[in-house]
């Protein structure tokens, strides 16, 4: 079955104030999540957490290696995922695992599977995405 994005459900993740684990988010200022992490941080308001393979931090927020990294008091709502369509699979597995309540996978990220296994899982499912690009604004 093919993923369909629900507006609705665009809409309620980029209002509602929350904390999004950014997976792909590097100091590399040329990859796209660095800058669209700023977007999500300073114009949506929401609290960032970079993932990446170093767990360095990004933006002065605290990196981790994975998500299981991030302390449990400190709830994850969105996984927004910069990762190869390849890899993705993995991404959202560890997602459902943490207890997320949401996928966001970036333009381009497309795993039907993937997707299939977090809508059965509760999760909230974005796909072929950008909320950079979604024309959104805090006085919306």
């Amino acid at each position: 079955m093919t993923h369909v994005n629900d507006p609705a459900v665009i809409d309620r993740l980029m209002r509602t104030k929350g904390r999004w684990a950014i997976v792909g988010l590097s100091t590399n200022e040329w990859r796209s999540a660095f800058e669209v992490a700023l977007y999500i941080r300073d114009t949506m308001g929401m609290e960032i957490v970079p993932i990446n393979q170093k767990g360095e931090d990004v933006h002065g927020e605290t990196g981790y290696k994975f998500l299981a990294d991030v302390p449990l008091e400190q709830p994850i709502d969105v996984v927004d995922c910069f990762v190869n369509s390849s890899r993705v699979g993995g991404v959202v597995d560890e997602a459902i695992a943490v207890g997320a309540k949401a996928v966001w996978l970036q333009l381009g990220v497309i795993d039907e599977d993937a997707a299939e296994r977090a809508k059965k899982a509760g999760l909230d499912v974005v796909m072929n995405a950008c909320p950079a690009q979604m024309g959104w604004r805090s006085d919306n």
